[in-house]
């Protein structure tokens, strides 16, 4: 299914709709090279949906060869991906549905809708910060003024995180993700983060309130409370996609409408809803480029191809979400009355389906509507050409997004 040379996958996101074509053009199963260490890449929505529902396939690192026979080590800057505290994220089977249960029911519709108002405060106070920021037609950049702090105030809302908090820990994942980051800072950081949350989760155990955090680590009837390290591991792997898949919808989104104004037109007119276009613009141009990783307990085999017990899967979604054989033949293109808008994996499949896509997408469906609504004639304030993403290999984060108002 693939060239036996791995394709390397470009650490500063040069060209991320060139790669996305060209590792599509390597087969729906690719040998990748992500910064000097080989893995298996899915580019296939039909295989991705057989994988990512695949009990062979585990998110347990101990499965790893290559990190069981020393080869990688905490030395490779992506380690934190996939060498993370005990958390939903990095279990499986019983294990996962035990310590993904809490969250699942905070993020009930009933749930979410309790806090559609809380989104909805929050989105008009930005939105006034913007206002402010791009007054008398100055630029301003949409991602730091808006898309980047709404995620991150309303997650902290749901994980009862301090508002003076936020600043430190988007500078924290920020340079977590950055490939630029040296991994001895990056390792740092992530010790950093582990006192942080530490400190969280001992003060709502002193006092419990009404957030996530406190919900994790109080007994229910009929549940049980997860443990200190459990509980850590599912609050810092929450808080970092909690906010950094929401800030690439947002941007994504209006710089996919800014630059088909026969489409926005139709959005603004009511022609086409809000949701539709959300879901066009996560198949399009989702917020994870590559999903790290799964691996194989045993010989999984996949057509004419082996993934060898031992070897790590990854899962590119940018590139499933491009798949002409569910989108046509037109599948590289943005059309928010596309019909197959809704059939991608933007957010996972399976067990380890993202938890908080929900939140994502109600978040998105109230700011950008918010957003346009305070700013009918927003435009971008520079050629679309000069836009590119940070140095992020796993998220489709682009680095900012000057606009201006009217």
């Amino acid at each position: 299914m693939s060239s036996q040379c791995p394709f390397a996958i470009d650490p500063m996101v040069g060209d991320l709709n060139g790669e996305t074509a060209r590792l599509r053009a390597e087969g729906p199963l690719a040998r990748i090279d992500l910064l000097g260490v080989p893995a298996w890449t899915v580019t296939d929505h039909a295989i991705a949906r057989q994988l990512t529902t695949d009990s062979r396939l585990v998110k347990d690192i101990h499965a790893w060869k290559l990190w069981t026979d020393g080869v990688v080590t905490n030395q490779w800057p992506l380690i934190g991906m996939v060498d993370v505290d005990r958390s939903m994220f990095n279990v499986d089977g019983a294990e996962h549905r035990r310590l993904r249960l809490k969250t699942a029911q905070a993020l009930a519709p009933r749930r979410l809708e309790e806090m559609r108002p809380v989104i909805e405060r929050l989105t008009v106070e930005l939105l006034d910060d913007l206002a402010a920021a791009g007054a008398d037609g100055a630029p301003v950049d949409l991602k730091s003024v808006f898309a980047y702090p709404l995620p991150m105030r309303v997650v902290g809302e749901l994980m009862g995180v301090e508002r003076e908090d936020h600043p430190q820990l988007l500078e924290w994942y920020k340079k977590f993700f950055s490939v630029m980051t040296p991994q001895d800072e990056r390792l740092r950081v992530i010790g950093e983060l582990d006192v942080y949350f530490t400190d969280q989760v001992k003060q709502k155990i002193a006092n419990p309130g009404d957030d996530l955090t406190s919900a994790f680590i109080v007994a229910d009837e009929g549940g049980e409370p997860l443990t200190e390290e459990e509980a850590i591991g599912n609050i810092k792997a929450l808080v970092a996609a909690g906010h950094e898949t929401t800030v690439s919808l947002i941007v994504n989104t209006v710089r996919a409408l800014l630059g088909e104004p026969e489409q926005l037109a139709k959005v603004l007119a009511g022609d086409v809803d809000w949701k539709q276009v959300i879901e066009e613009s996560l198949r399009w141009d989702g917020p994870v480029s590559h999903l790290l990783m799964r691996f194989a307990t045993e010989d999984i085999t996949v057509g004419d191809t082996v993934i060898a017990k031992g070897e790590g899967v990854v899962m590119s979604y940018r590139a499933i979400g491009r798949d002409t054989a569910v989108h046509g033949d037109t599948a590289d293109e943005f059309d928010v009355t596309r019909p197959t808008a809704n059939r991608h994996l933007a957010f996972g499949y399976g067990p380890h389906i993202c938890p908080g896509a929900a939140l994502s997408r109600l978040e998105a469906a109230i700011a950008l509507p918010a957003l346009f609504a305070r700013f009918p004639d927003l435009r971008l304030a520079v050629p679309d050409s000069e836009l590119g993403n940070l140095p992020v290999l796993t998220q489709n984060d682009l680095a900012a997004l000057p606009i201006i108002l009217n």
